[in-house]
């Protein structure tokens, strides 16, 4: 026999340590993984209640090695069985299995698809609105203020009504990525920042229509700098530069608020003096420019004008907490890290046993346990399962991974977004879906 050639034992040589592989797809087994070592006596019994007569394993994987075969006397009716007759597997009584049946876990998956459902005809109807509001912001100042409020109104609302919420990775239906809006992006982020850090109602409200408008500025800009993909110069740097100060102008000419007024001013400012236009420093920054600074921050690394500069969810939290940390503040840093979790929604990642998924949704509660797409060739995209890692305690994150060390099958099956866009959605105790 080959090196290269499977190995097989009976279902009762199985014992613990033996690593075995399910050749199943994963909605016949209700394990988390098809391969796997064996940890206790309960997961041998649910594989022999599978029925199956062999199944696969790894012997270099595996210590101990399976129980040897134990000699059988052939009962008369089988004793002119030839002597290379196959194994047959001794009969097992059925068990109640210990972790969720095939059903039981797509019906959760099922849950899940209509919770993002939900989630992007939410995204999409926020997306109408802000352009609509955009589009008559002068000419109907008061009709587009009035529209900021309701929508901004309307998501702190949801935020605070739910014990937790989750933040979801959002896919455009149209897969042109056309739902993605920078101002939505922060004020959204920022938002559930603010909720993080346990604000009133009237601080979200307030830092809600401050990421909405944080870059109003900009609009009295040339669109051939603002939208420019290559490097800007140091003349259409100090020119960007100056949309704080344009901003605010147009802040005063629309009556919004002395507080969304002053994010507007300030949200390129530093608490280490780093920052723009003034250099104001720690306490001089108000806590509201403090969190849209660190949100803005974030999207403009994760969705830069030139998608092929773009940092992962992942590097780009990296960066500003490892090599930027000093620039923010400390503790609406370490919210923001609560709210993303560890490993932000669209981050790829390789599980420990070296599955490959992207992260589609994160609890603020459990940051290094995402929901994870993951990537089965032997299973549709449409119905790729959606694992909880909070409810898998032996599956983790090993590694975050670039979209270019995929390979092209995986790549397609993932689908790593151009524009990373997100909502949120109320936690209302969600079943696992691991």
């Amino acid at each position: 026999m080959s090196v290269d050639d499977p190995v097989y034992l009976a279902p009762e040589q199985l014992c613990v340590g033996v690593y075995v592989h399910l050749d199943l797809a994963w909605s016949e087994h209700p394990f988390t993984f098809s391969s796997f070592r064996i940890k206790n006596q309960e997961q041998i019994d649910t594989i022999r209640s599978l029925n199956l007569t062999r199944i696969r394993y790894s012997p270099g994987r595996s210590d101990p090695l399976p129980l040897p075969l134990a000699p059988v006397e052939a009962a008369p009716a089988q004793a002119a069985l030839a002597p290379d007759a196959p194994l047959m597997a001794v009969p097992v009584p059925a068990i109640e299995p210990l972790v969720p049946t095939p059903v039981v876990r797509w019906d959760r998956l099922a849950q899940f698809q209509d919770q993002m459902a939900l989630c992007e005809k939410q995204l999409m109807q926020a997306a109408r609105a802000v352009r609509a509001l955009r589009r008559d912001l002068f000419a109907k100042p008061h009709e587009a203020r009035g529209r900021a409020a309701e929508l901004v109104g309307h998501m702190a609302d949801d935020m605070l009504a739910a014990k937790e919420v989750s933040i979801h990775l959002m896919a455009d239906p149209s897969g042109a990525e056309q739902l993605y809006d920078h101002g939505l992006n922060v004020a959204l982020m920022s938002m559930l920042l603010a909720r993080e850090l346990k604000a009133p109602r009237e601080t979200i409200l307030a830092v809600g229509e401050g990421g909405l408008f944080h870059d109003i500025g900009e609009m009295e800009l040339p669109d051939l700098v603002v939208r420019k993909k290559e490097p800007l110069t140091q003349a259409e740097r100090k020119l960007m530069q100056t949309h704080c100060r344009l901003g605010v102008s147009l802040a005063e000419r629309l009556g919004l608020s002395s507080e969304v007024t002053q994010v507007i001013a300030q949200h390129h400012e530093r608490v280490d003096g780093s920052g723009y236009p003034a250099q104001l420093k720690g306490p001089q920054v108000s806590l509201l420019s403090r969190i849209v600074a660190v949100v803005n921050a974030y999207d403009e690394l994760c969705n830069p004008a030139d998608p092929a500069r773009a940092l992962t969810p992942h590097e780009a939290l990296s960066l500003l907490y490892g090599q930027q940390r000093e620039a923010f503040d400390a503790g609406v840093m370490a919210a923001f890290v609560r709210c993303t979790g560890v490993y932000p929604p669209g981050t790829i990642v390789q599980l420990n046993d070296g599955t490959l998924g992207m992260v589609v949704s994160v609890h603020s509660a459990k940051p290094l346990k995402p929901m994870v797409l993951i990537h089965d060739a032997t299973v549709p995209r449409d119905q790729a399962l959606v694992m909880d890692l909070a409810q898998a305690s032996d599956v983790f994150v090993s590694k975050a991974l670039r979209p270019h060390h995929l390979s092209t099958e995986a790549r397609d099956y993932l689908s790593p977004r151009k524009r990373v866009t997100c909502y949120f959605s109320a936690d209302h105790g969600a079943e696992s879906l691991a």
